[in-house]
């Protein structure tokens, strides 16, 4: 994994751990923790403020089109999402 992959994975996880309130156990998440549907914080409206907050915090426009249960599977799932939007 990359340097920026891993800076970015820390930074998706804070905003997780912010966003949903956990107390710092999304500190600790990895690439495979599951979220969606594993973590009773992450409910529909929780989606729309990490959203609003991955956009704010990156300085991108997520599409809708970008946007399924998919994305949500895993930390990871999110980060290769986040990651798509970056400049290269």
């Amino acid at each position: 994994m990359s340097t920026i992959t891993m800076e970015l994975e820390r930074d998706v996880c804070r905003l997780l751990d912010e966003v949903l309130s956990l107390g710092g156990r999304g500190l600790v998440f990895s690439t495979d923790t599951r979220l969606l549907g594993a973590i009773p914080e992450l409910d529909s409206m929780a989606v729309v403020s990490l959203i609003t907050a991955l956009e704010d915090r990156f300085a991108i426009a997520i599409e809708d089109d970008d946007i399924d249960g998919g994305t949500f599977e895993t930390v990871g799932t999110l980060v290769a999402m986040v990651s798509t939007y970056l400049p290269k």
